[in-house]
């Protein structure tokens, strides 16, 4: 059966292949060999440059032109040449190595030097430098813009509805009341701090070969410091140096990443579920599009599908960021393979990710408040300005305050009049009285607005 979007058994290369395309280029095989390509360019350059390392001779302009051009020009025709190597040799690292001898063959200079392609490497020296170059560029190019993209709504929406009054409810039932705003600058706050915890992982690297000792690199060439180069070599690709391995990066920055990639989306988890609540509460309406059906027997419906989308694209997501930072970090003795399949998975992880954060753009994007139907919500529950009440009579020292009002109002509310008349029976100063007789639930939010208005 031929690929295509219909007959492909990820949601991620079908139904949602262009919500994922950003991340194609990234974690594809394709995206996966580029960059390997461009690691053992990298290192053949970095040979040519150290002057104890004769037998490579620093390279022309022309030959360093060459190589460049062979990893940033890597195609989609060499991608399927490897894959035709790695037929033969049944080793998708070494099937690089040779791609670029083949591609070599014709330049002189570059030829001359073929051996030192892969020169003292094992295949984990290219692989986890290349998967952490994929895991830089998702982050820094896909993932933090779009969660940059809903930071920047959710904060409008935190102001917009910054004095929005809201009936609060914790453990589901009527409390003290917020604001809209206040509630979504929470959001806000939460997100913010876990994208600076994400942007500022360290994609570890090393190159220190078949065990993380150097031997290949100090029999051949004992006179060079080869931790200072394979450090300078690492930095060198914008990555940071892991001097202590074995024969893999231990991986345990993949699994900081996914963790904290995991606590975003289950920040967002909470989000979508608290919108889906309040929609079912009348409190957000959703724009109509035409066309659209909400069930397929009930006319009426406008589902809030958006947000139960996202909520179980991240919950997939999270679900393979878990395994990752429970497997990754583990390997048998000085290396198993049992991690290679599973980085294969990060693009999996990443693109249900993304599909959520989309999901949740998508369904902000249709909400409006419902300004009267919140404010009924209010003035049908007298019974959260119980607390004020209680409060103010705490500070003028008037006995059994919390007893007064819970037997007034515990499991059966209380009406604006009842209220009132409790209220009229408190020896009080007359300021304090009067505060309390002026006080609605709609008016009862504390601070709220302006902590929503500075986020």
């Amino acid at each position: 059966m031929n690929l295509n979007p219909l007959t492909a058994l990820s949601p991620l290369d079908g139904r949602y292949a262009a919500k994922a395309d950003a991340l194609r280029p990234i974690f594809s095989e394709f995206g996966l060999m580029q960059r390997r390509v461009l690691v053992e360019v990298r290192w053949l350059l970095a040979l040519g440059d150290h002057p104890a390392i004769t037998e490579v001779p620093a390279f022309s302009a022309a030959a360093r032109q060459f190589l460049t051009t062979l990893a940033e020009g890597f195609s989609l025709h060499d991608a399927e040449r490897v894959k035709t190597i790695e037929r033969e040799t049944n080793h998708d690292v070494k099937a690089i190595e040779y791609l670029l001898k083949q591609r070599s063959a014709g330049f002189a200079e570059v030829e001359a030097v073929k051996e030192f392609i892969h020169f003292a490497c094992t295949s984990e020296d290219i692989n986890n430098l290349s998967y952490s170059l994929m895991l830089r560029d998702a982050r820094d190019q896909v993932i933090l813009p779009a969660l940059d993209k809903l930071i920047a709504t959710l904060r409008h929406m935190a102001h917009e509805f910054a004095g929005q009054s809201m009936l609060s409810r914790t453990h589901g039932q009527t409390a003290s009341p917020t604001t809209l705003g206040k509630e979504i600058a929470n959001v806000v706050a939460r997100i913010t701090r876990q994208r600076a915890q994400i942007a500022a992982v360290e994609l570890l690297g090393k190159i220190n070969g078949a065990v993380g000792n150097y031997n290949a690199h100090v029999v051949a060439y004992p006179e060079v410091d080869w931790p200072v180069f394979a450090q300078a070599f690492v930095e060198g690709l914008g990555l940071v140096f892991n001097p202590y391995t074995t024969q893999i990066e231990p991986h345990d920055c993949v699994a900081e990443i996914g963790d904290a990639l995991r606590r975003v989306n289950t920040i967002l988890i909470d989000f979508a579920r608290d919108v889906w609540g309040y929609i079912s509460l009348g409190y957000f309406r959703q724009a109509l599009k035409a066309g659209e059906v909400g069930s397929s027997t009930m006319p009426h419906k406008v589902n809030p599908i958006d947000f139960e989308n996202a909520e179980g694209n991240l919950g997939i997501a999270n679900g393979l960021f878990e395994h990752f930072s429970t497997k990754l970090p583990i390997s048998r003795w000085q290396r198993d393979l049992t991690d290679s399949t599973v980085l294969r998975a990060l693009g999996t992880a990443f693109g249900h990710s993304l599909v959520a954060y989309d999901a949740l753009a998508r369904g902000l994007g249709k909400l409006k408040a419902d300004p009267e139907r919140l404010a009924a919500d209010l003035d049908a529950s007298q019974e959260v300005l119980a607390e004020a009440v209680q409060t103010v009579m705490r500070r003028y020292g008037l006995p059994n305050p919390y007893e007064q009002l819970k037997a007034l109002t515990r499991g059966h509310g209380i009406s604006k009049d009842a209220l009132r008349e409790f209220i009229e029976t408190l020896e009080l100063p007359a300021a304090a009285k009067q505060r309390l007789r002026e006080l609605t639930p709609a008016s009862y939010t504390g601070l709220a607005a302006s902590l929503a208005e500075k986020i």
